[in-house]
């Protein structure tokens, strides 16, 4: 059901903006539903839980490790982050010389009464090292009530909804993260119906300028990785795959050792490559699964020789792999982001062990795993861009709910995993239709970088009549140019240089047309 209909039922749910609660509710929070007291007033809305939306601001010192903090401070106290809303680094508003913010928000569920939340944030900021100062002005945490569950709340501490919301692109953004097209619950079209525009909360972003807003001067959405933060906007990034395995199905055996290795991954530097993928365990259709030990042990040297090359500076390093044993041993060595095939499904540990490194997770779509990936139960699909839509939704709401912020998650709708020629088709075709299908649950996840990997896979073999891998890298550039017009933000391939020409003109024809789009 789209937002337009939700509201006009909630008009009929509801007997008006002082009283956001359903029939069947407890008749106590009915009658305080709201809230208009002074400071020391006892009423207080007591139920089991409440759905709430918390912004954050940070402008002063480590501004990530300041939102690091705050989330675990918060999880601590009693408000149980679910979901996050992307990262956005913004330009100052009201006070201006000052410098420039990170702004997120989540959403979270609480026991806490509304005036209690707030006595917890503050008391997290003050912790955090916030006293006083300028009204708007610089500070290490800014921590704000954006809604509590479906109520209105009027003291002389505390105002619900935030009455700045409205005029606000740096929170309107990030509060559309955490929504959908479709409103997930009844608390959701409550939010909706605060804006007391018929379109609700989408109105009001829409008005405001909504996408065109973004990747502006003052507002990037940004992914922090390695000391930096990463506007995946600006160009596609191409990923040079480093298969340091006997049996890949492309390269196997050719860079096994560490020499041979460091010789591949600078020729895939020099001819363009920005990150670097290195793989110890093959995933092709039918591999089998080898140790977590024996995958470090034809991981970490060839790892740690590329890591410190002088041509691996400004580069990032990605490690493949679906356990979490090897990936927290290779980003205490170097790696600066995880690879996941599986997407936490393979090694019940990886989305803690990842939530603890606090470095960005691809999370891939695949079902079962390589060995079973390819049997007829795995490739049953009605609609596929729809299906693997939804299923990678639901696998990035489990690496939120782990600790995983979204602000750290790419996606890959798995091109050659369970799939069919015809599936891989449908996706490379239909990539912006998977972010319209994740955008119905969440705005946020929709807009996370996506990349894909189409080189040299074995449905380009059946399409072109090549049965040799390498000679598929004509078809993988094809699907390099539809995926980069699509919409993927990375491409990973085993031929850095034809392939990162391709993307140069895809890249020069989405900014041609962007550019008469404005005028």
């Amino acid at each position: 059901m789209n937002i337009l209909k939700q509201l006009v039922l909630a008009k009929h749910r509801f007997s008006g903006l002082t009283r956001h609660c359903r029939g069947n509710e407890n008749p106590i929070s009915l009658r305080s539903s709201y809230l208009h007291s002074s400071t020391d007033a006892s009423i207080e809305v007591h139920s089991p839980e409440q759905e709430v939306v918390i912004a954050l601001g940070s402008n002063v010192g480590d501004r990530l490790d300041n939102f690091n903090n705050a989330l675990e401070l918060m999880n601590k106290s009693g408000i149980n982050i679910t979901r996050h809303a992307c990262l956005y680094e913004t330009a100052p508003a009201y006070v201006t010389d000052q410098p420039n913010f990170l702004n997120s928000a989540v959403r979270a569920v609480t026991k806490l009464g509304p005036h209690e939340l707030l006595a917890v944030l503050k008391q997290i900021e003050k912790d955090m090292g916030r006293f006083g100062g300028i009204r708007y002005g610089p500070r290490p945490i800014d921590l704000d009530i954006l809604f509590y569950g479906k109520f209105k709340v009027h003291s002389d501490i505390l105002t619900i909804p935030h009455e700045r919301i409205w005029e606000r692109p740096f929170v309107m953004a990030p509060l559309m993260d955490l929504l959908g097209s479709s409103a997930d619950c009844d608390t959701v079209t409550c939010w909706h119906s605060f804006s007391l525009l018929s379109g609700g909360l989408l109105e009001v972003w829409e008005k405001m300028g909504g996408e065109s807003l973004i990747g502006k001067e003052g507002m990037k959405r940004v992914l922090p990785i390695k000391s930096g933060l990463w506007d995946w906007s600006q160009r596609t990034s191409v990923m040079g795959i480093l298969n340091v395995t006997p049996d890949s199905f492309s390269d196997g055996g050719k860079f096994v050792s560490v020499e041979a290795a460091v010789t591949q991954a600078r020729l895939m530097i020099s001819e363009g490559a920005d990150m670097i993928d290195i793989g110890a365990q093959s995933t092709r259709p039918m591999a089998s699964r080898i140790s977590a030990e024996e995958e470090l042990d034809r991981l970490m040297p060839v790892l740690e020789a590329v890591a410190g090359m002088p041509e691996a500076e400004g580069k990032l390093i990605s490690v493949d792999s679906f356990y979490s044993k090897v990936a927290s041993e290779a980003v205490s060595k170097g790696a600066h982001l995880v690879n996941d095939v599986s997407a936490g499904q393979l090694d019940s540990n990886m989305l803690r062990v990842v939530a603890g490194l606090r470095v960005p997770y691809i999370a891939m779509h695949m079902r079962g795993e390589p060995h079973t990936m390819q049997n007829s139960e795995n490739l049953q699909y009605d609609d596929v861009c729809k299906q693997v839509a939804s299923e990678i939704y639901s696998r990035v709401k489990d690496v939120e709910l782990s600790g995983i912020p979204a602000w750290r998650v790419i996606i890959d709708p798995g091109i050659g995993f369970s799939k069919k020629t015809e599936h891989d088709l449908d996706i490379l075709v239909g990539l912006p239709n998977i972010r319209a299908e994740i955008a119905r649950k969440s705005f946020g996840v929709s807009h996370a970088p996506m990349l894909i990997g189409p080189s040299r896979k074995k449905f380009l073999g059946h399409i072109c009549s090549r049965i040799a891998a390498d000679e598929r890298d004509p078809a993988t550039i094809a699907c390099v140019t539809a995926g980069v017009l699509g919409g993927a933000n990375i491409v990973r391939v085993h031929n850095v240089r034809d392939n990162a020409d391709s993307v140069k003109v895809c890249d020069a024809m989405l900014k041609q047309r962007s550019t008469k789009n404005l005028s």
